[in-house]
C-alpha cells in the first residue's frame, strides 16, 4: 500500500475488516478513517413503547463508535471514527469525498445464492461508483 495518505475503512458487522485495515494502513503511517454505516430509521417505533427513539439510537451510536476506538487502541492505531445514516454505499463514496481518501477498506463476504438473487451488494456498488481505489478484504 504505498503511497497512500488518506485511508478509509468501511466497517460492516464484522469487526475483522478494521483490524485488517488497520495492519495495512499501519505501515504507511496514513491518517485512517473509520465508518460505520447504519439504515436509516424510517418506521414508526411508537407502538413498541420507546419514548425518545434519539436516545436509543444515540446511545447504539456511542457504543459503536466506542468499539471501534478500542479496536483501534489494541492495534496501536488512531483513528477518526464516523457513524453514518443511509444507504451504505452512498454513505461510504460520500464520506471517502468529504476526507479526501486515496483508498477505501472494506470487507466482502462469500455470497449465497440467495443472497446473489435478491442481495444488495454494497462492494459492489462502492467500486462502481468511488472516485479512488477500493481494496476488498475477506471479511
Amino acid at each position: 500500500m504505498k503511497g497512500y495518505r488518506k485511508v478509509l475503512i468501511a466497517v460492516n458487522g464484522s469487526k475483522g475488516v478494521l483490524k485488517q485495515g488497520l495492519k495495512l494502513a499501519g505501515d504507511e503511517k496514513c491518517w485512517v478513517t473509520v465508518v460505520k454505516v447504519i439504515p436509516s430509521n424510517e418506521g414508526d417505533l411508537n407502538l413498541t413503547g420507546v419514548k425518545n427513539i434519539g436516545d436509543v439510537l444515540n446511545s447504539s451510536g456511542d457504543k459503536e463508535i466506542s468499539e471501534l476506538n478500542e479496536i483501534a487502541k489494541k492495534e496501536g492505531a488512531l483513528i477518526k471514527a464516523r457513524l453514518e445514516e443511509g444507504e451504505a454505499h452512498k454513505k461510504i463514496i460520500e464520506v471517502a469525498e468529504e476526507e479526501r481518501c486515496d483508498i477505501i477498506i472494506m470487507g466482502a463476504q462469500k455470497r449465497t445464492w440467495l443472497r446473489k438473487i435478491f442481495g444488495d451488494n454494497v462492494v459492489e456498488k462502492v467500486i462502481n461508483q468511488s472516485p479512488c481505489p477500493v481494496f476488498v478484504v475477506k471479511a
